[in-house]
């Protein structure tokens, strides 16, 4: 191809060349930059058997999401359902057992949420409870990117203080 040709009789087709060589990589830059502005996260979406290979989930992660999924309400509503939904294991509560459990979910494009799982537990107990209220959340609203609906892989903690 003639543009990553340098062999030229006048310096005036070397330099032309050389821009049209700058343009073209410029060009192939953006394009492949548009495709990158956000990340993907690959999850295992289930085991089928001890057998056969997982199949993963590829979902956005929250922060590199034109619109992040929110709590229908947003913030304030989840920190109201989380208080009022939130039930303090007995035997934790009476042991003076506090902490904070980090959780991992799937908002997929539909809202409802998946693949909820214990990032960095506490105790069981408290780890079943966070897990308990995630998964008994409404639908969210999506997450998007250049407004097409995604799924979306969302840290959530549940702080259990006494």
């Amino acid at each position: 191809m003639w543009i990553f040709d340098f062999t030229f009789v006048a310096e005036n087709q070397y330099i032309m060349r050389t821009q049209w060589c700058r343009i073209w990589l410029f060009l192939i830059a953006s394009i492949v930059a548009i495709g990158a502005n956000a990340q993907m996260k690959r999850i295992v979406a289930s085991h089928l058997s001890s057998q056969s290979a997982p199949r993963y989930l590829e979902v956005y992660e929250c922060d590199f999401v034109d619109e992040q999924p929110q709590f229908p309400g947003g913030e304030v509503e989840l920190i109201k359902y989380i208080n009022a939904m939130r039930r303090y294991p007995a035997d934790a509560y009476y042991q003076n057992i506090e902490g904070r459990v980090l959780c991992g979910f799937v908002v997929n494009t539909d809202g409802s949420l998946s693949h909820i799982s214990v990032i960095r537990g506490v105790e069981p107990s408290l780890n079943r409870e966070a897990v308990r209220l995630i998964s008994r959340m409404p639908r969210w609203v999506a997450g998007k990117v250049e407004n097409q609906l995604v799924p979306v892989y969302y840290i959530l903690p549940i702080v259990f203080r006494r």
